[in-house]
């Protein structure tokens, strides 16, 4: 079995659920990174607005600030991969000319109606994600009737949409969105069931590190610290299930598990 690359997590901003205020200079960011890469990252993901439940917008050029001398750092000091986490055409455009090859979107492309048509033109890796409302409301009371199959349409459908816009097939990441407007039973059976997303055609990101739904499962892990155990079983099981790219905040345990698990699935 082919172990996923990956993503490691460099958030700028100031109230991200996990590490937000952490990397508070361009310089600890760009060291934090760097670190990254050295415990096992093989994609960077820059972010500079929080998209936790509950989170306000950031200004468009606030983000650019935060974002795009971290990107720009990072591209000084390392030729791999650099994903510029946003939903804003214009921060997304602004990262990829400072160096970023990846435009990661938890709107699939929906926030605007020129984002496909940037996507275009960027020419980079697109992550496509599935989100049901937005992160200020996103998790007040999210139903569906069946997650799996409409998580995967409506991620068929975005792909289809970028595509019609002139995204490259081959550019195109689908992601099915841990925790955006899902509850964590819908989390669970769409990792569960990461397969179906898998068989549209297109590789896929998957993120559940330190998310809430390990609380569920264990209510001593109230601090996002204490879930690298469930991140790690997550990050196993969506490898198991075709994951391409493992989004993560624990780079070094999750690299080492995922390679743990090639070698024995080698044997």
């Amino acid at each position: 079995m082919p172990r996923p690359q990956v993503m490691g997590i460099v958030n700028v901003t100031p109230d991200s659920f996990s590490d937000g205020g952490r990397l508070d200079s361009v310089e600890a960011a760009v060291a934090h990174g760097l670190r990254l890469v050295g415990q096992g990252a093989d994609i960077l993901d820059v972010g500079g607005e929080s998209t936790r439940p509950g989170a306000e917008p950031v200004a468009e050029d606030q983000e650019i600030a935060r974002t795009v001398p971290v990107v720009a750092g990072l591209r000084a000091r390392w030729a791999g991969p650099i994903s510029i986490d946003t939903m804003k055409p214009a921060v997304a455009r602004a990262a990829v000319a400072a160096g970023a090859t990846m435009w990661n979107d938890v709107t699939g492309l929906t926030f605007s109606a020129d984002a496909p048509g940037v996507a275009a033109a960027l020419g980079c890796d697109i992550v496509l994600m599935h989100i049901r409302g937005e992160p200020r409301t996103m998790q007040a009371d999210p139903r569906y009737g069946d997650v799996v199959a409409e998580v995967a349409d409506w991620l068929a459908a975005r792909a289809a949409a970028a595509m019609a816009a002139g995204v490259a097939r081959e550019r195109i990441w689908l992601d099915p969105g841990l925790g955006f407007g899902k509850t964590a039973r819908h989390n669970l059976a769409l990792t569960a069931r990461l397969d179906r997303i898998a068989a549209l055609g297109f590789p896929v990101l998957y993120g559940a590190s330190r998310k809430r739904t390990i609380q569920s499962i264990d209510p001593t892990a109230t601090e996002p610290s204490d879930r690298l155990g469930g991140s790690l079983a997550l990050a196993l099981e969506a490898a198991r299930k075709g994951a391409a790219i493992i989004r993560v905040h624990d780079v070094r345990e999750t690299a080492q598990a995922l390679a743990v698990q090639a070698a024995v699935g080698d044997v």
